[in-house]
């Protein structure tokens, strides 16, 4: 497992396609947490560690809540820088800052935090995160809350 780079959020490019957009040609809402939630599973995955190995280990990271703030409108083929960074680590949580920006004009499209839980996959119980998942994370140049 590779730590994430000491103050670097992660970055992912993805890009607006037709089905991102609702019938005035902007991208709907609710698409704003599909690009975040692709840019966490990339930042993992850029840490060493696939989702789908996760869940071979009985073990899952499932939102708890989110809040976003819209700021202005991304369109059709517009292309997208999604970041992610850790703001904070608990023992069986993390809270993610997340921005979308378009990439032609650095416009700040839209701006969030999302706690995300570990869970057991067999039962959705919290679990603690694994130590050399936390050891990544704690790349990020954060110290683990409580400690």
């Amino acid at each position: 497992m590779r730590a994430q780079h000491e103050g670097q959020p992660f970055t992912h490019a993805c890009r607006v396609y037709y089905e991102d957009t609702d019938a005035g040609g902007v991208v709907y809402y609710v698409n704003y947490l599909k690009f975040m939630e692709r840019a966490r599973t990339e930042w993992l995955r850029a840490l060493g560690c696939a989702q789908s190995q996760l869940a071979a280990e009985n073990l899952l990271f499932v939102v708890h809540s989110a809040e976003a703030r819209y700021l202005a409108p991304a369109r059709l083929d517009d292309e997208l820088r999604v970041s992610a960074e850790i703001i904070e680590l608990n023992r069986a949580s993390l809270r993610f800052r997340q921005q979308v920006w378009r990439t032609s004009d650095a416009t700040l499209l839209c701006e969030g935090q999302i706690m995300v839980a570990c869970v057991r996959a067999d039962s959705f119980k919290p679990r603690a995160i694994p130590e050399a998942l936390r050891a990544a994370f704690a790349g990020a140049g954060l110290s683990p809350a409580g400690e």
